[in-house]
Parts: structure tokens; sequence; C-alpha cells
């Protein structure tokens, strides 16, 4: 498996990014509160984006929004579905947060979801260090989220 920073224009990758949008709509109950970056968020000058792949199968992505030189937060972590409960996302994670430490960065953020759906997510990112926090950025305080924070470096 690789992970390479991606340009978002693979068809596989955008299949992926599309279903995860969708589903993200679909298990949060308030469309207010899906906070996940369609194609034109990720594709902003702010967002670092990788893919992992195996071979030329897309087994997972996720990425990085800057907010200033030193902190950015985490999106658009997804593990495709056949590659599931596979350490792909653990795996994610760790490059992101090397990358973002070889970036300069000293924390990363992140929003993830309330309900029983985002258990595991929620999981990974405690085993990782990650901390429970108030809101940041422009976020503002929603029940079916959640905030995370990780000083790095």
């Amino acid at each position: 498996m690789e992970i390479a920073i991606d340009d978002l224009s693979s068809p596989e990758i955008i299949e992926l990014l599309h279903s995860h949008l969708a589903e993200m709509k679909r298990v949060t109950p308030r469309e207010e509160s899906v906070h996940a970056l369609d194609l034109h968020g990720l594709r902003q000058p702010e967002v670092t984006f990788w893919s992992l792949r195996d071979g030329d199968r897309i087994a997972g992505c996720g990425a990085i929004k800057r907010f200033d030189a030193t902190h950015a937060e985490i999106k658009s972590m997804r593990t495709a579905a056949s590659f599931q409960r596979r350490g792909v996302a653990a795996r994610l994670l760790a490059h992101i947060e090397a990358e973002s430490i070889r970036m300069g960065l000293t924390r990363l953020s992140l929003e993830t979801g309330a309900e029983d759906y985002f258990a595991p997510a929620r999981a990974l990112y405690l085993r990782s260090g990650f901390e429970y926090c108030e809101p940041f950025g422009s976020y503002m305080p929603d029940s079916l989220s959640v905030f995370m924070t990780k000083a790095i470096a």
C-alpha cells in the first residue's frame, strides 16, 4: 500500500468522496451538521489531500485544511468499504500526523459525529492521542458534533 498526495482527479477517488459525502448526509440527522468537504472544498490551496492505494485500487483517503502556519484540521478521513477493518484509517492518520509535523504544524484538530455510527472513528482518534475539546475555527457548538485536538511535534 502506498500513500501519496492526490490531485483529486481520478474517477476512483471522486467516487469514494461522493459516496463519503452522501453517507455523511444519510447518517447525520441535520444537514447543517454535515461538515464534510465536497470536491470543490478539497481543491482549495489550504488543503492537502492524500490517498492510500493498494496497487490500482483506492483503499482510503484523508486531508488537512490549514488554519494558519501551526494549526490544521483533519478532513475527509474515509476507508473504502472493501478495505475496512484492515488498518487503513490508522495508517492514514499516522501519515497525516507525520507529514503535518514535517510541514511545521504543531496542532491537529478535527470534527466528527456524535452518533453511534462515528464511535469507531472517535475510538481511533482517542487511541492516537486526540482529546476532546471545544469547537474551534468557525465551528459552533452542535449536539451532533464532537471536537477533538492533539498537540503534535
